[in-house]
């Protein structure tokens, strides 16, 4: 079969390669891929790939091998999965504890901009608590986090102020509900009894002073690449009193979140956001696109493999 695998070349991250079809665990399914969605975070991965490197962790396709132990779906099953590694080929094998089922009325390109970005999402307002009534500050809105987090706070009742660089983006954040979009976090007019923030370098401490007496901050990622210094004493500045958590999504079993995800978008109550759709073939220059952050939400690449 044929899978991408690393080059080290920035400039063309990937190529592809003749490999073995995966030989499932006993509860693991195998599943054909027919999209998968590559996240900014693998990009970095991928400037100096450790040996042995098989990037994919969002896929959806159909599953042509039912796990051995008979958990998870029966062959020919739609599935959206979650795999640690190796979903950008024409064959992965998923734990069945990582897949959810997928409905008619929701194709391989949409659920496979689920997995990563809406787990995270799920996961990041669950640490967060209730959000209703509560004003909510977000940064780094724009990405696959950003689009999600802000259509499922808002919807909970929470006044999202969403922090992205465009216009563009930002009229896209409304209509997904956010109250007020700003284009620097210094613009943002708090203060925000929770502050989500993603960016990290300069911002987190602007966004910080932001921050209501007693409220907290959730940090979970550092889009810009550059570290946080932090002046405690910043906090007389703004909310004398407050707390920083930190936040990483990861933890599987994933599978019962992917399921909310599948269930909300069946619903209409979650819009995937996907900025490039394109053939596998086109992944290398997708990849640099996104970790030149020049595509908003999510990219996802077809295998051919749908029927």
């Amino acid at each position: 079969m044929q899978r991408l695998i690393p080059t080290g070349d920035p400039a063309r991250p990937v190529e592809f390669a003749d490999d073995a079809q995966p030989v499932p665990a006993a509860d693991e399914a195998l599943v054909r891929v027919e999209a998968f969605a590559p996240n900014r975070g693998e990009t970095f991965l991928l400037e100096r790939p450790r040996p042995g490197l098989v990037p994919g962790k969002d896929v959806a396709g159909l599953v042509v091998q039912a796990a051995a132990d008979g958990s998870g779906p029966s062959i020919g099953t739609r599935v959206v999965g979650h795999p640690a590694k190796g979903g950008w080929a024409e064959y992965v094998a998923v734990p069945t504890h990582s897949l959810a089922v997928l409905p008619d009325g929701i194709d391989s390109v949409q659920a496979a901009a689920l997995p990563l970005a809406g787990i995270t999402a799920l996961r990041l307002l669950r640490t967060a608590g209730s959000v209703t009534g509560r004003r909510v500050l977000l940064t780094g809105a724009s990405g696959g986090v950003g689009h999600y987090v802000t259509e499922l706070a808002a919807a909970a009742g929470a006044d999202v102020t969403a922090v992205t660089a465009t216009a563009s983006r930002g009229e896209r954040l409304l209509a997904l509900g956010a109250a007020a979009v700003v284009h620097d976090v210094a613009e943002a007019r708090g203060p925000f009894d929770l502050v989500l923030e993603s960016t990290g370098g300069a911002v987190l401490p602007l966004a910080l002073a932001k921050l209501a007496a007693g409220g907290t901050l959730i940090w979970f990622g550092q889009a810009s690449r550059t570290p946080v210094t932090l002046n405690f004493f910043d906090f007389f500045a703004g909310p004398e009193g407050g707390s920083i958590r930190h936040f990483h999504y990861a933890g599987a079993p994933y599978g019962g979140d992917l399921a909310t995800l599948v269930r909300l978008v069946g619903l209409g109550r979650l819009h995937p956001e996907i900025g490039r759709v394109g053939d596998w073939g086109q992944t290398a220059r997708i990849l640099v696109d996104l970790r030149e952050r020049r595509i908003r939400g999510k990219a996802v690449l077809t295998t051919g493999a749908a029927r």
